[in-house]
């Protein structure tokens, strides 16, 4: 099967971040696992999954992450709860594309990385902030 595109993976859990090769691998994404250092020897990202485990940290992280790679983000995090509407909130916050919160399905990543590469995230389309 044909690659849909080479996604990022930022998540320093070892089975969460097995589990989200497992099931990009399998709907046709390359994947690029990534611990905390963020290598931009990738070349066409078409999306970076980054867990935001700290809410202190998440503006740092992201700023990270935008300056290494020029595709959208999608924030994985425990730290928001489902059917709250706070993930389209958190993702306007945080300036991502969209925010899944954990735990997840496997038809809810695919579903909101297919959103978030075609544009269509909760948090819409963001812009870095002003230097």
């Amino acid at each position: 099967m044909p690659s849909k595109g080479c996604i990022v993976i930022v998540e320093p859990d070892d089975l969460i971040r097995e589990l989200l090769e497992s099931w990009l691998g399998e709907a046709g994404y390359g994947v690029i696992l990534s611990a905390k250092d963020h290598n931009a020897n990738v070349i066409d990202t078409q999306l970076v999954i980054a867990d935001i485990s700290r809410p202190s940290s998440a503006e740092g992280t992201i700023e990270a992450l935008r300056d290494t790679y020029s595709a959208p983000i999608l924030a994985l995090s425990a730290r928001f709860r489902q059917g709250l509407g706070g993930s389209s909130e958190a993702a306007h916050r945080l300036q991502v594309v969209n925010v899944l919160p954990k735990p997840f399905t496997r038809e809810e990543l695919l579903a909101a990385v297919s959103d978030a590469i075609e544009g269509h995230g909760a948090g819409g389309s963001v812009d870095p902030p002003p230097s």
